[in-house]
């Protein structure tokens, strides 16, 4: 059974840094794609990034490039969301996520993950 648990939300102020972290277990880890979601409050969930099963590609979201750096550690069964520069607008709970195929390509849609976790909020205060 996957499970996929997410941590390290919290409140920070604009401009500060926090680190999500997602332990994965009931799957073989190191064969899929895994990827970080977020959804504010009323709007619909959106891409954050993506990293491919072996570390070694990622692709970002525009909103959260160069700000965002996602990775992974195929030993540790866990992928980070390592969030600097904060912004009010990247308030929203997030919600790590497994590609729904071992070796897949990168995708950035909801629909292409199978399994999510429960979600942690973060949220950037002004």
């Amino acid at each position: 059974q996957v499970q996929l648990v997410e941590s390290g939300g919290g409140l920070v102020q604009a401009g500060g840094s926090l680190r999500l972290s997602c332990a994965a277990s009931g799957y073989t880890f190191s064969t899929y794609n895994m990827g970080w979601f977020r959804q504010g409050p009323g709007k619909e969930r959106e891409f954050v990034a993506t990293v491919a099963w072996s570390g070694g590609r990622t692709y970002y979201a525009d909103s959260v490039k160069g700000r965002f750096r996602i990775s992974r550690d195929n030993t540790k069964n866990t992928v980070w969301l390592q969030m600097d520069s904060l912004k009010p607008e990247d308030t929203a709970v997030y919600y790590c996520a497994a590609r729904n195929r071992p070796f897949g390509t990168l995708a950035a849609e909801p629909v292409d993950f199978g399994s999510w976790g429960q979600g942690t909020q973060v949220t950037v205060s002004s």
